[in-house]
């Protein structure tokens, strides 16, 4: 149905009307009484030439709505996050057991002896620690894992259903370890690794069928699943791994060379788990860093949380080694860090490396860094995390490092790990 010219102008216009009354009120000017003056049917002719400057309305309020604002997600803190990474778990593993075998006899008219057809029984579910990429943490795992039971067999000859597997999904680098002995290494995505096998399922009275006996009565029921007891150990996989003493700046130094956002702080020990950056080349080129927490003297000898920390350099290809310009003696923090290492894994401090000398901004970092050049031989790079002074330099010389990584591997027929 066609609405007259008069009739839609006259449409607008109250809708028009109605929301400016609306929108006064909605702001805080109560209006109590509210007159609507008609137009002519002059000035509706008059309008009714201008009918395509008429302004469409909408029926909402705008500034009655509430702001929907896309919250951001928020840092999760140091405290929170050692809740939710965990590097090692204790598993303990049972695997399914196999469905019962059946004892039935075949019976159907004008055929009394049908002779037996009992069934097998299905076997049971096995349990396979698989790898995932996307997950970071053995904060999932759970401590007891049972697999499922097979099914029973039935008559007819009809055999029991065969239980699903159970898959613990673990992080890249984990180790699966037995009475301290290591069983698996898993380093690649989607590695499966078989923790528990399943139980067998049992024989029905037909399995047993013979000419001496032709109408057996034996039925096994189903064998138990496996048991084992697996620790498993988390160690982080990255390219490079930065090692340093408490408040060395490594937590900083990541921030600036990546989009990794850890807790930083004025106080030691403020990082209290691994965190991985993603440093992203132009030739789509991705080398991943480790952000190691801070190791002190004695730390191969367990002291504090020595080994724990040290066990995630074991799978660095190459280290950073951050050290402190403002502090006295940089060179002795060198000697010590490395000893550290050397005396955890014979030739972990032997790997390619790069020395990083950290807070250069600071006025006393100066003369620390000449002392330090005429003991050390070795190339240092100086660097600001709090400014980003010379970053592009370490950031060049991690690429000089990943691409002779890249070359040894293919040289050794090896397959390089790519992020």
């Amino acid at each position: 149905m066609m609405l007259a010219p008069h009739a839609l102008f006259l449409r607008r216009w109250l809708l028009q009307e109605g929301t400016r009354l609306f929108r006064r009120k909605a702001s805080g000017s109560m209006v109590l009484t509210a007159t609507l003056r008609l137009p002519s049917h002059a000035n509706i002719e008059r309008d009714l030439v201008r009918t395509s400057n008429v302004e469409y309305f909408s029926t909402s309020c705008v500034n009655c709505a509430k702001s929907r604002e896309l919250k951001g997600k928020r840092d999760i803190s140091e405290k929170k996050l050692t809740r939710y990474f965990v590097d090692h778990r204790r598993v303990s593993l049972t695997g399914g057991k196999g469905g019962k075998g059946a004892s039935t006899f075949h019976s159907e008219p004008r055929k009394e002896f049908g002779g037996p057809d009992g069934g097998n029984g299905g076997d049971g579910g096995t349990i396979i620690i698989k790898v995932d990429q996307q997950i970071k943490s053995l904060s999932l795992v759970e401590p007891l894992y049972r697999g499922m039971d097979g099914e029973s067999g039935g008559s007819k000859n009809c055999y029991g259903r065969n239980a699903d597997h159970t898959y613990i999904r673990v992080p890249l680098g984990t180790i699966v370890k037995e009475d301290g002995t290591v069983v698996a290494d898993l380093s690649k995505h989607g590695q499966e690794y078989v923790a528990a096998f399943g139980g067998t399922g049992g024989k029905g009275n037909r399995f047993f069928l013979s000419n001496e006996n032709r109408a057996p009565t034996k039925a096994t029921p189903g064998e138990h699943g496996q048991e084992r007891v697996l620790h498993l150990e988390l160690r982080t996989m990255a390219h490079a791994g930065m090692v340093g003493f408490p408040n060395a700046g490594k937590s900083s130094l990541l921030r600036a060379i990546s989009n990794a956002k850890p807790a930083v702080a004025a106080y030691p020990f403020t990082t209290l788990n691994p965190h991985v950056g993603i440093v992203q080349y132009q030739d789509h080129e991705q080398v991943a860093v480790a952000d190691i927490p801070g190791i002190i003297q004695g730390a191969h000898r367990n002291r504090g949380l020595g080994i724990s920390f040290l066990r995630h350099i074991e799978r660095c290809r190459f280290l950073l080694f951050v050290l402190d310009l403002s502090g006295p003696d940089p060179w002795a923090q060198l000697q010590d860090l490395r000893f550290e290492l050397e005396q955890y894994e014979t030739g972990l401090s032997k790997r390619p490396q790069a020395i990083v000398g950290n807070k250069i901004d600071l006025p006393e970092a100066r003369a620390n860094l000449s002392a330090l050049q005429s003991r050390v031989p070795q190339r240092i790079i100086p660097v600001s995390a709090l400014t980003g002074h010379n970053v592009e330099e370490l950031i060049l010389h991690l690429r000089e490092l990943y691409d002779g990584y890249l070359q040894t591997e293919e040289s050794a027929g090896g397959q390089p790990v790519r992020w």
